[in-house]
């Protein structure tokens, strides 16, 4: 699971110039040999580790690296 969460981590950090979410088929295609709910349980913990954080829009879930993007920008303002 470590390994899977630094592979995560790493795409991120490496996209996160070209855009700040990502949806969850983008992650499964990490790891073409597992299945989708492993590679769910690596985001939730990254999640929950406050690495990683989702948006919602109401009918689709991306991730993101906590506080970048428009959106994390935006939640720091006063």
């Amino acid at each position: 699971m470590e390994s899977a969460k630094a592979t995560i981590l790493e795409f991120l950090e490496k996209k996160t110039g070209d855009k700040s979410k990502f949806y969850f088929n983008d992650f499964t295609k990490l790891f073409p040999d597992e299945k989708g709910r492993d590679v769910k349980k690596v985001l939730t913990e990254l999640v929950k580790a406050e690495k990683v954080e989702y948006w919602s829009s109401g009918s689709t879930t991306m991730y993101g690296l906590k506080g970048a993007g428009k959106q994390g920008a935006a939640e720091h303002e006063d």
